[in-house]
């Protein structure tokens, strides 16, 4: 058996994005001030994505609706306009920003895309994903692009089937333990944890320390070699 796929995450594995909903989170906070302290304000918003994740989906047009409809129950229905702008002008900023690839993403992909076929498997915002990708300047390498609306066990059956030569041939890499680790490796697939700064708790699961397709590495420049090892 060898392996002929490689897929890869996109938001905290290829470039910086967590650390952006961090800072519009802080400027949420300091926005509704007046309505709770920070724990409360954040627990609030938590349970507001969880809550709207099934109906909006990942990314920042549903970040931004979440929000507003917090702002909205902190406020008893009486969120000011002003409140309201801001949090729509925090989301547009959030869409515009740039994009900074992470250390060693642009080697270790150029390397890996000599051997094997590279697929990006994403979830967000179709246009948002979309948007970040060209700006990267990695499209050329992947060889397909799938952003899903979740990311399980039988996405990765089908996208590696779809793809490449099955999941039992492919490797799927990224910084989310629940959503690009655990069901991938559910799907027969090898899977290799790249931890990013922040983590969303959403995405916060154990990791399958036994598990004889599971690797854990410090960055995504050590990918290539740890692929090579199983090739």
């Amino acid at each position: 058996m060898s392996i002929t796929t490689v897929g890869l995450d996109a938001d905290d594995t290829l470039w910086h994005n967590e650390t952006i909903f961090r800072l519009t989170h802080d400027r949420f906070v300091a926005l509704l001030a007046d309505h709770g302290d920070r724990d409360t304000i954040e627990a609030r918003l938590a349970g507001t994505e969880q809550r709207n994740l099934r109906l909006y989906g990942y990314g920042v047009k549903g970040f931004t609706l979440s929000m507003i409809e917090t702002a909205m129950e902190l406020t008893g229905g009486e969120a000011p306009p002003s409140v309201v702008r801001e949090i729509l002008a925090a989301g547009r900023e959030m869409l515009a920003h740039p994009v900074e690839t992470l250390p060693g993403v642009d080697e270790a992909l150029a390397a890996l895309s000599e051997r094997y076929r590279l697929v990006l498997v994403t979830k967000g915002d179709l246009l948002d994903q979309e948007r970040k990708l060209a700006a990267s300047g990695l499209g050329d390498l992947f060889a397909a692009i799938e952003i899903v609306s979740e990311k399980e066990r039988g996405t990765y059956d089908r996208v590696f089937t779809r793809h490449g030569t099955g999941p039992d041939e492919a490797v799927m890499a990224g910084n989310s333990m629940k959503s690009d680790v655990l069901p991938a490796l559910a799907a027969g697939a090898f899977a290799v944890h790249i931890p990013y700064a922040i983590t969303w708790a959403h995405e916060l699961a154990d990791a399958p320390e036994n598990h004889p397709r599971f690797g854990a590495l410090d960055s995504i420049a050590d990918l290539p070699a740890w692929i090579d090892e199983r090739a």
